[in-house]
């Protein structure tokens, strides 16, 4: 859970019922005081590492350590290109990496999101997805960068046709496998009780949006991740799972108001000592002159 009472986060990654390994990596950068939100806010990835072997869970991970790395020392004032510059960089790393142990394939998926006062950036690479839930409602923030996708969209197959199709899990674009990746990045406004999910395909090729939107509208976020785990795993557990949920509680600016209530009642104990200083010494004062009166009367 986020060490925060302005914004509630919960991260959970499992290995699932298949995998022998973990490939997937998940992380975040949370701030301690009213400076670090307001310079960086809040920044929470999801990523699914491909390759095999230990290819994906090094590619993921590194990736992921680099973003954040990168993100914090940008001083970029724009949140959203910070994060998309950040995961550029992440990719450039990566590539090295890859060129320097000679792997024909590491590389990574990634989903990530920037909480800034009342808005959330999310960008994201491959097919990890961010949704939004609001008022009993859940919709895809994101879109899948993956061939099924793509042939939806173009009318090929329909949406039930790429639940069971062989070629599934085939992404189209990824940190690490080309030159400059394609990241997409999309801005949305906050209201307080969203909640913000992002999730690998562990999740979603097991559990469907309306099933996810049931369990945010039922359970707490702390039981909710736990759930929504524990039923992709229900259901077979054929990949990986990774679930960060996010709840907004309020808007950033408490912590600001908060900083300026502090800073008057100091500012009002040190002026109050101040003055009880300049009494005391006025007391002092007057009571050597009465004693000199009295030796000298």
């Amino acid at each position: 859970m986020s060490n925060t009472r302005l914004i509630e986060a919960y991260l959970k990654t499992d290995q699932g019922q298949v995998r022998d390994h973990n490939e997937d990596f998940i992380s975040s950068w949370e701030p301690l005081n009213a400076e670090e939100a307001e310079k960086n806010g809040w920044l929470y990835i999801v990523a699914d590492g491909v390759g095999g072997t230990d290819a994906g869970e090094v590619a993921s991970q590194f990736a992921t350590e680099r973003t954040i790395e990168a993100y914090l020392k940008s001083e970029e004032p724009n949140f959203g290109q910070r994060l998309r510059d950040a995961m550029q960089l992440a990719n450039a790393d990566l590539r090295h990496l890859v060129a320097e142990r000679a792997k024909k394939r590491m590389a990574t998926t990634m989903v990530a999101a920037v909480i800034h006062n009342r808005l959330v950036y999310i960008a994201n690479v491959g097919d990890s997805r961010a949704y939004l839930y609001r008022n009993g409602e859940i919709r895809q923030i994101t879109k899948d960068q993956s061939l099924v996708a793509k042939l939806v969209e173009e009318g090929v197959i329909t949406e039930a046709e790429a639940e069971d199709h062989p070629q599934k899990n085939v992404i189209l674009s990824s940190l690490g496998s080309e030159k400059t990746a394609k990241i997409d990045l999309f801005e949305h406004a906050l209201e307080a009780g969203d909640l913000l999910l992002l999730c690998t395909d562990g999740l979603t090729r097991h559990v469907s949006d309306s099933e996810i939107c049931q369990i945010l509208q039922e359970l707490p976020p702390a039981e909710a991740t736990d759930k929504l785990v524990e039923l992709a795993n229900l259901r077979g557990g054929q990949d990986n799972i990774s679930v960060i949920l996010v709840r907004y509680v309020a808007h950033p600016q408490i912590w600001a108001d908060s900083a300026v209530k502090t800073t008057g009642y100091r500012s009002f104990n040190r002026m109050a000592l101040w003055a009880y200083t300049l009494f005391l010494a006025m007391v002092q004062t007057v009571l050597i002159f009465l004693a000199w009166l009295w030796l000298h009367g």
